[in-house]
């Protein structure tokens, strides 16, 4: 790493733009991630299939849009910088597309209203990853020297926390006292207009001089999907899988751990709050530590013990239906995959070449987010379609959510440790050949 890099200082305002960019965006996902497939659930059907196309679907758009549009703006050459105008316009479209998902409620037929919330979904999807998969991910990289770089991943997970506490506690009782209607369209409010003003407040240098790049966009793009560059780089496809291998694990039961709670468990949506407040504040109080010890511990090390101790929380999650305990073992499943999250991130980074690092952070979302979003929601219905509780809303008959979910998902995150034990000591040279 150049001595200059090294050395660069990150500004009060860059830090307060990069909060607020992060808490709206990551409260977007959240309500995504949790509200969305609650919505469906009570709105549209209790059926967990369209949970899973859902999910699935959104995940390849995220992916797709995080490779095509992360690639356009490493080659963007602007007097705004190369960032900053996909982070302004998908912000600001990301809201209004949020506030438009309810409306499929609206609309008589069940097939037609299951084809529009997925449809709505891979639009808003699309917006937000343009927003922030791919442009503001790789601007975080862009401003913040490796030395740094784990306290940003702190940051930037202490962020995702706020706005899952906000998702899981605030949401829950305005969902309750107001309804959907008016959560969604107030948060389709927040993120556009926060996105758009914090969006305007980064200070990012302009591009418009810089040398244009040599190889055409498709070409990059075909490098991009080129597969055996990851080969050549041992450490880099090691540590995309092991991400991969544990997202699927998460993935097995999150999309439907709402659902779990509130309606297989039968207990309010207040007593949710305090399950996920307890599970999302202690995360976040270990989010900055955890930040710091990934610049000071090996990150393969981190990894393991992380690994093992979020598959102990999941299965001990499965085993009560005691609000203390389940939010006691709830902290320790996401308090250690927040520490998966920072170490396995900060650890990619290192790893990806300046001039690319949007490409290569498209590269990221197939194993981060496709692949585990595409076959883990599928085994979660499947084991829940063959073990859950029946259920109906009106006419339309589904299955509730078993602990079994969370027991799978334990196992397989178990499985991500095995590459993990393949990667030599972590030495922070190796680069991936661009």
């Amino acid at each position: 790493m150049e001595t200059h890099q090294h050395n660069k200082t990150i500004s009060l305002k860059t830090w307060l733009a990069m909060g607020a960019l992060a808490i709206v965006g990551q409260l977007a996902w959240a309500v995504e991630n949790s509200w969305f497939n609650k919505f469906v659930a009570d709105m549209i059907t209790p059926d967990p299939r369209p949970i899973a196309w859902m999910v699935a679907a959104s995940a390849v758009v995220a992916t797709l849009t995080s490779i095509f549009m992360g690639t356009w703006s490493d080659r963007t050459r602007s007097r705004w910088g190369k960032r900053k105008p996909f982070i302004l316009i998908g912000y600001g479209l990301w809201g209004v597309m949020t506030a438009v998902f309810p409306l499929t409620a609206t609309i008589k037929h069940v097939g037609t209203a299951i084809l529009m919330v997925v449809l709505i979904d891979c639009v808003m999807t699309f917006f937000g990853s343009t927003a922030n998969d791919a442009a503001f991910n790789a601007w975080t990289a862009d401003l913040s020297p490796e030395n740094k770089r784990g306290r940003v991943e702190g940051l930037l997970n202490f962020c995702l926390f706020v706005a899952q506490l906000v998702s899981y506690t605030a949401a829950g009782m305005l969902i309750e006292s107001k309804g959907y209607f008016v959560f969604f369209y107030a948060l389709g409010a927040i993120v556009t207009v926060i996105g758009v003003i914090a969006s305007l407040q980064i200070q990012e240098p302009s591009s418009e001089h810089e040398p244009k790049p040599e190889k055409s966009y498709w070409q990059e793009i075909g490098e991009l999907l080129n597969f055996r560059i990851l080969l050549k780089n041992k450490m880099l496809f090691l540590v995309l899988l092991i991400i991969t291998i544990a997202g699927i694990g998460f993935q097995v039961s999150f999309p439907y751990l709402l659902i779990y709670v509130t309606d297989t468990l039968k207990m309010p949506i207040s007593s949710y709050s305090v399950i996920g407040g307890a599970m999302l504040v202690g995360s976040a109080i270990l989010a900055i530590p955890l930040g710091f010890l990934a610049e000071k511990v090996n990150r393969k090390a981190l990894t393991i013990a992380s690994l093992a101790l979020s598959a102990l929380g999941y299965f001990l999650f499965s085993q009560t239906t005691n609000l203390i305990l389940l939010a006691l073992f709830g902290l320790l499943w996401l308090g250690m995959n927040t520490a998966f999250a920072i170490v396995s991130m900060a650890w990619l980074k290192d790893l990806l070449p300046a001039e690319s690092r949007g490409r290569f952070l498209g590269v990221r979302m197939i194993f981060a987010v496709m692949l585990p979003m595409v076959f883990g929601p599928t085994i979660g219905q499947a084991l829940i379609r063959q073990y859950g509780i029946p259920a109906t809303l009106g006419t339309e008959a589904g299955f509730l959510p078993v602990p079994i979910v969370f027991i799978v998902g334990a196992f397989i995150t178990l499985f991500a440790i095995i590459p993990s034990l393949l990667i030599d000591k972590y030495s922070p040279s190796p680069k991936v050949e661009a």
